[in-house]
This record gives C-alpha cells, structure tokens and sequence, in this order.
C-alpha cells in the first residue's frame, strides 16, 4: 500500500475556497444583501443560491499525495478522455504518452502538479474557445504549458486548456521554480481540460472513462525507477 504525505500545509477552514474566488464570492454575497434590504425576497434567494454555487465552484479542498517514486499524479479533477500514444507537437519533441482530463463545473478545478522536478519554462498561447472535450482542442484553444523535468531526467509537460465556457487560466508557477508532486499550482475557471504529456516508456494505470482526482490519483509509473536492483 501506498504512503501518503501533504504537498501543501492543511488549511484551516472547515471549507478552504481558492483565493481567486473571493471576489466573485463577496460580489455575490454583496448583491444578495442588497436584494434583501430592498425587500426583494425572491431575487435575494437566488442570489443566496448564486453564492452557494460559487463557493462551491471555487472549492479548495486538502489532499495528500501518493508518496511512490516515479509516480505521475493527476493535476486534475474530472474524466479520462483519452490515454494512449499520441503525437505531442508542440508539448513534446517526438512519439508520447498523452492522458486528457476533462473537468466539468461540477468538479474541484484547482490544479496539481503531477510529479517532482524543476520547471524549465511556461508557455501560454492565446487562442479560440471551442469545447474542451473536443481532440483538436488542445492546440486551437487558449492554453497555458507547463514543462517539468524531474530529478531522474524524465521530461512530461501538462496542458491547461480553455474550454467553451472557461475564460480564465491561472497558473502560479515559471521558470526555475522548484515544484512537489500534488503541490497546487494554478487553476482554470468553469470547466475545462487538462493534458498531460509523458515520456513513452511510461506504464499507464489509467484508462479512458476513469474519474481522476487531483494529487490522489496516480496516472502512471515511470518504469525506469520501478525496477527491481
């Protein structure tokens, strides 16, 4: 069985929200008061509801991360699209592994870092917003790459994609940085997809379909540091 660790410190809410929710989360709460001091009791129940369902949005809930090495952890809440050989283009310089996760408004979308190392750089591309789920999506859509190059040489890179409805990346990491396996660092605003891009000799334990859960679910094994002295 697995160990686990903290990537990041616990909180201490009972319901920890993003930081980039805050404001949306005041706007709506203001609104809502000033529907209830003007007596108008129907719109103040909805926007009760409008609020409820922001902060549920922005929810920023604690993980604890796989402690196995070699191990590539989701960065992100959803559903497996796709997992399998794939050309990586712009995100890898030959033949790769490729597994898309599509995050819904229903799930948590602050982002994880997938596995240990140094970030070598950060590429954002403005682009279109078509659907998310969509194979082409990738590369049309407004995007934001993040390259990793781990301790043992392994190079991946993971995707933030804009969706239809998602019009805002945020990622708080560059160049240089040091960065743990499930450490938050970014997130992308009312759904849409994450890409990860893995070396080939990399085993997969995961498969179109499955639901996947930021810095807990472990997407695959290096296969280099799994071997046996």
């Amino acid at each position: 069985m697995d160990e686990f660790v903290w990537s990041d410190t616990p909180g201490r809410m009972a319901f920890p929200v993003a930081k980039a929710g805050w404001p949306l989360i005041g706007g709506a709460a203001f609104a809502t008061l000033i529907l209830a001091l003007l007596g108008m009791s129907a719109l103040a129940v909805a926007g009760l509801a409008a609020t409820f369902c922001i902060c549920a949005f922005f929810r920023d809930p604690d993980r604890v991360t796989p402690n196995r090495p070699g191990a590539v952890v989701s960065p992100a809440d959803g559903k497996v699209v796709f997992a399998g050989v794939s050309q990586g283009g712009e995100f890898a310089h030959e033949e790769c592994r490729r597994v898309s996760i599509f995050m819904s408004i229903f799930n948590v979308h602050v982002n994880r870092i997938p596995a240990e190392g140094r970030v070598a750089r950060v590429v954002y591309r403005p682009g279109q917003f078509v659907a998310a789920d969509r194979s082409d999506a990738s590369h049309r859509n407004e995007h934001n790459a993040v390259f990793v190059e781990t301790d043992d040489g392994q190079k991946l890179c993971f995707v933030q994609v804009a969706g239809l409805i998602a019009r805002r990346i945020i990622c708080h990491v560059q160049a240089g940085d040091r960065v743990r396996r499930g450490q938050r660092f970014g997130m992308i605003c009312f759904g849409s997809r994450l890409d990860v891009y893995l070396p080939t000799d990399i085993s997969l334990t995961v498969s179109v379909g499955d639901q996947v859960r930021a810095g807990t679910s472990i997407l695959g094994c290096f296969t280099a540091t799994e071997r046996t002295p």
